[in-house]
């Protein structure tokens, strides 16, 4: 359901959160910790300032973040939000079987050299983006990684942000 960023600003916390749940992936904590700094004067407000909790939030927080979002090519897609389950058929990725085999590959290798999952914001990449991006990213450090996956979280966001709103 779609909803006009005035509404947002105006309605009560708890429909707030409601209103935007899933636009951090299992994580409302985002949304209610920053529902206190409304009016946001642009949809981009309210992302940067967001963003800017999350980047405050400790690391196990932003760890738990992190690991709230699922694996592309996850075997369980009805398991994962609608917003997830959406951004994954769009990817592209399990038009493939052996594309599919090869992501799964990449993502088990980077969860046991990071202990998390790979994050990417895939709206507007393709299937061989993507891959070439896990590939590019699995033998960086974990703490770039993790700076890495925020940034991303917050793309993604910002993409589900503007699907929610109307314009």
């Amino acid at each position: 359901m779609s909803v006009t960023l005035e509404t947002l600003n105006h309605m009560p916390e708890a429909q707030f959160v409601s209103q935007l749940e899933g636009l951090y992936e299992h994580s409302p904590w985002i949304v209610r910790d920053i529902a206190a700094q409304r009016p946001f004067a642009s949809p981009d407000a309210l992302i940067d300032t967001a963003q800017a909790h999350v980047h405050r939030a400790d690391a196990r927080a932003q760890l738990d973040l992190i690991c709230a979002h699922p694996e592309l090519g996850d075997r369980q897609l009805a398991r994962l939000t609608p917003a997830s389950q959406a951004e994954q058929r769009g990817a592209g990725l399990a038009e493939d079987q052996e594309r599919l085999e090869r992501l799964r590959a990449l993502n088990e290798a980077y969860r046991r050299r990071h202990g998390f999952p790979f994050v990417i914001a895939v709206a507007g990449l393709t299937p061989e983006t993507i891959l070439a991006m896990i590939e590019k990213r699995l033998p960086r450090d974990s703490d770039t990684e993790i700076t890495e996956s925020l940034m991303q979280i917050g793309h993604i966001a910002r993409h589900r942000l503007t699907a929610m709103l109307e314009t």
